[in-house]
């Protein structure tokens, strides 16, 4: 029984994490937010994939501040790691059990994420 609780809490606390990034692409306007949950397929590297785009490199980069900034402030937690900060065309950031992909939108088109990974469950979060 106390496994189950633990379970609970973990799920709960990632679910927490993925509501709190989303907010922080929200707040610098990150468009076409898609929440993939990874979690029923076995070859899946984490959970969850949240991906997103901005409009320019200048809008990618602050949405990925906005995520870090907003997930630290809130929960206490950073990215273990943070690539394509220099270019800002696709910044990954690693949460663990929880990738965030911003993308600029022909970059986000290249890669196709969402198809690679179609057999995940999706959701789309706030205004596309």
């Amino acid at each position: 029984m106390e496994e189950i609780k633990t379970t609970d809490i973990y799920m709960e606390e990632i679910k927490t994490l993925v509501d709190t990034i989303v907010e922080g692409i929200e707040e610098k306007k990150g468009q076409n937010i898609v929440v993939a949950d990874l979690s029923s397929i076995e070859s899946s590297i984490c959970r969850y994939f949240i991906i997103c785009e901005g409009g320019s490199p200048t809008q990618v980069e602050a949405i990925a501040e906005s995520v870090s900034d907003t997930v630290r402030e809130r929960l206490g937690e950073k990215p273990v790691h943070v690539v394509g900060m220099e270019n800002a065309q696709w910044v990954a950031m690693d949460y663990t059990d929880v990738m965030v992909h911003v993308f600029l939108p022909d970059v986000r088109a290249y890669y196709d994420l969402e198809h690679l990974w179609e057999e995940a469950e999706t959701e789309v979060r706030g205004e596309s």
